[in-house]
């Protein structure tokens, strides 16, 4: 594993832990929606980019790249949609409102 693959490991790992531990914190499920997005946008690609390079430009590279891609694309989507359903549930806004 090179130098840079590591650091760009150890960096999305940082985030990950920095976002578990700070969640611990948090005390409602919006503000714990707020502190997922680190992980699934910034630490998941760092830790898949560091993972791709340490592995080679192979099969199984890809296959990390493709995870990480779908997983930053979702990752806000199923956020704001369990966002939403939290604010409908507290009454925070309208059912009846269009997605």
């Amino acid at each position: 594993m090179t130098v840079f693959a590591q650091v760009l490991v150890f960096a999305g790992i940082a985030v990950v832990v920095v976002s578990a531990l700070t969640m611990l914190r948090a005390r409602t499920l919006l503000n714990r929606l707020h502190l997922l997005a680190p992980v699934t946008t910034l630490g998941a690609p760092l830790v898949g980019l560091g993972l791709a390079l340490a592995n080679g430009w192979n099969l199984g590279s890809g296959a990390i790249l493709l995870t990480v891609a779908l997983l930053a694309v979702t990752g806000p989507v199923l956020q704001s949609a369990a966002g939403r359903i939290e604010a409908q549930r507290r009454g925070a806004i309208d059912e009846d409102l269009p997605s």
